[in-house]
């Protein structure tokens, strides 16, 4: 998985979060796991610090990461965890009905909706 994709038209902060916000979510990165340092990310994404720091604040803004004074970044409780992952399922769920109701109005037959959940599972859905 890519951290940054220069053809995203987001900032690359919030990709720097949504990439650990997955890896979060998923359970690769378990609670009390210390996440790496602004500097080393930056370095290894060839990008500003702070734009890093941004992205570490949104994180623990959001509650997937806390901060120790003096020792870094870590990620958050897994109860904490497993609300927000609920909060994001939900979100998602109601972005995709409204994704849905607008092909409905557009006249996509149901078909062809099914068929490119079906294609989109197939391409992505072995990384889920």
């Amino acid at each position: 998985m890519d951290m940054i994709h220069l053809q995203d038209p987001r900032p690359v902060y919030e990709q720097i979060a949504e990439y650990f916000e997955k890896l979060i979510l998923s359970g690769v990165m378990p609670e009390d796991e210390q996440m790496p340092s602004v500097r080393q990310v930056a370095q290894q994404e060839s990008v500003n610090p702070n734009t890093v720091q941004k992205a570490f604040a949104e994180l623990e803004r959001d509650g997937y990461i806390y901060t120790v004074r003096g020792r870094g970044s870590f990620v958050a409780d897994v109860r904490h965890l497993q609300i927000l992952r609920e909060k994001k399922r939900e979100a998602l769920k109601a972005q995709l009905g409204a994704s849905l109701r607008e092909a409905m109005q557009a006249q996509i037959p149901k078909e062809e909706i099914l068929s490119l959940i079906e294609e989109i599972y197939r391409e992505g859905g072995e990384h889920v």
